[in-house]
Formats: structure tokens, sequence, C-alpha cells
């Protein structure tokens, strides 16, 4: 006698529950955490040089200048860049970290920086100006990261009594 084997013949339902839910709760995240950015751009022009161009990294010496009445930024040889006077005894870290992040996007090869800093600065500032050099927040992927800037920092000393308007005053003279 042979036997019959009978098989099962019963439909395979996919239980997709599961992954729905992880849908409905993972869209919104990743919607939530989604940045939308705008990007500014402000054209950026290096003293001594014609418009667009940028100096070779090796050549081009960015110095820092942190003083009480406010943040200088400049090439050693070519002049000053950029000035940023402070706002009500606060300084202007976000400008100066924009000015910074044109520059890098310039001299991407360039990674030191001299901070020039006055006698009269308090500490918490220098330490914010340093890490305001050293790299910025930028987004990628969805998450925040620290994108380089300017990572070797030297510290030099600045003049006693110098202020801003002398300088900025003698920078317009000079662009007139």
């Amino acid at each position: 006698m042979r036997r019959r084997h009978r098989r099962l013949e019963a439909s395979a339902d996919l239980d997709i529950t599961a992954f729905l839910n992880l849908m409905i709760v993972l869209v919104p995240v990743l919607l939530l955490g989604m940045v939308f950015t705008q990007i500014r751009m402000i054209e950026l022009n290096f003293p001594g040089m014609e418009a667009g161009e940028a100096p070779p990294a090796d050549q081009f010496r960015l110095v820092v200048t942190v003083i009480p009445d406010g943040l200088e930024v400049a090439d050693s040889d070519r002049g000053l860049i950029e000035v940023l006077p402070a706002k009500e005894q606060i300084q202007d870290y976000e400008g100066l970290r924009t000015v910074l992040q044109q520059i890098k996007s310039r001299v991407p090869d360039k990674t030191d920086v001299i901070l020039e800093v006055g006698p009269e600065v308090d500490y918490q500032t220098l330490v914010t100006v340093m890490d305001t050099v050293r790299s910025y927040p930028a987004v990628v992927a969805a998450s925040v990261v620290e994108a380089e800037l300017f990572p070797d920092v030297s510290l030099m000393d600045a003049e006693e009594g110098r202020t801003l308007a002398a300088r900025a005053d003698a920078a317009n003279g000079e662009g007139a």
C-alpha cells in the first residue's frame, strides 16, 4: 500500500504591521531632523589682489586681532580683510565665523591662524574666540558635526592701547 502525503496548501500572508509601525515613527523623525539650509554668499576680496583671486596657503598669514573694541581679521602681508566691532561690549563671534568660513573656502589648505590678543581682553573672550577660530558646527546627513576651520592657533600680544577705529579708518583711506 502506498501512502499519499498531502501537502498543506496554505497561503502565506505577509505580516507587515511591524514594518508599517516603524515607518510611521521613522518618517516624521527624519523629517523633523531635516535641516533646510539657506546658502548665503558674500564676496570676499583679499587686499592687494584681484576680485575672486586667493593667495597660496603658504604665503597667507591669517591674523585675528582681539581687543575689547572688537575683532579684526587681516593678512599680515596684504592688510586688513574685515573689521568686526563689538556691540555693547559683546564680540561678534558669528561674524568672525562667517568671515573665517569664507577664507577657508578660498584657501582650504590653510590650517594655522595667529591670535593677536590685547592685554585688556578677558579669559572667557579669548577661549570663545579660540573655539570660534578652530571649528564651526556644520550639518552633515541630518546630524551636526564640527567642521574644521583653522585648528593650529598661535597666540601673540597686541600692542597696548590699540583701537579698531584707527585701523578701520586707515583701511578705508587706503581703499578709496
